[in-house]
């Protein structure tokens, strides 16, 4: 089954704001996304006018007091993705919240199933989808060899860096996975973009094409820690990267054909080893 999804597509086009769909979903589905380019990035300098490194906003302070963001605690199941030529993403999981989607992730990432995956569709400023054996976005089943039910929670949304299942509609998860990269800066210009051009709230915006119920407060943590306010309550939240967003953005700028997303580059997942934080 192909995935075909609710995702917005982010990438520069030549005309102005246009309508389109693509996305991690598993089947046709209708035209209602905003297509935007990618922002200019973000001024993070001091007040010497030295340049520094970013600072992901979901590793701030305030952003730890958050389920999805808190500190690793003795206990916690840690996901190492080892991509080639690229590096190591670590990925925290959350089986209280989602046991079924991490069991079906661990148990596979154990036995080696996504051992030489490549991400076989990926989009910058939007997310990078693997978790497809075939590498066609075609594929893949869970450790039950049947579809296994959405589990979603008040604790976690689908942020920049959160590990997401890919779904072809509501309770059809298989293997496929889907990491967001879409940073604060993209959902910023996606909210002034369709205030400008289409004269709707992002809130009222992603409820007629997402049928998506998106509170103030809600959208207001999406304008701070990035993500895909359109995916809330639609594609499973199971884990949440918190070292290796480097890798994430260098993985997202790889060099794809046309807007499938597929990698000129096969960007191959060496291995997903599955470690518990010792503190």
């Amino acid at each position: 089954m192909k995935y075909n999804n609710r995702l917005v597509k982010t990438t520069i086009l030549a005309a102005a704001v246009a309508l389109s769909l693509s996305g991690c979903n598993k089947s046709e589905g209708k035209n209602n996304t905003v297509t935007i380019t990618p922002s200019a990035g973000q001024d993070s300098t001091t007040e010497n006018s030295e340049l520094q490194e970013r600072v992901e906003p979901s590793l701030t302070k305030e952003a730890k007091k958050m389920t999805q963001f808190a500190e690793l605690k003795k206990g916690d199941v840690i996901a190492e993705f080892v991509v080639k030529d690229f590096g190591t993403m670590k990925v925290k999981l959350f089986s209280k919240q989602a046991p079924k989607a991490v069991e079906n992730f661990v148990t596979h990432s154990k036995e080696g199933y996504y051992a030489g995956v490549t991400f076989h569709r990926i989009l910058e400023n939007f997310m990078i989808q693997g978790g497809d054996p075939e590498g066609t976005g075609m594929g893949g089943e869970s450790i039950w060899e049947t579809s296994f039910e959405d589990e979603f929670s008040d604790d976690l949304y689908p942020y920049r860096g959160a590990l997401c299942m890919a779904n072809s509609g509501s309770n059809t998860n298989g293997s496929q996975f889907f990491i967001v990269q879409a940073d604060e800066q993209e959902v910023n210009r996606l909210q002034d973009l369709v205030e400008r051009k289409y004269g709707l709230s992002l809130i009222d915006y992603v409820k007629r094409g997402y049928d998506t119920e998106l509170t103030k407060k809600e959208l207001d943590q999406f304008l701070t820690y990035g993500g895909t306010p359109w995916l809330m309550k639609h594609h499973t939240v199971f884990g949440q990267v918190f070292e290796g967003f480097d890798v994430l953005d260098a993985i997202a700028g790889t060099e794809v054909t046309g807007e499938s997303g597929k990698p000129k580059t096969p960007v191959v997942i060496e291995t997903i080893n599955i470690v518990e934080y010792q503190g």
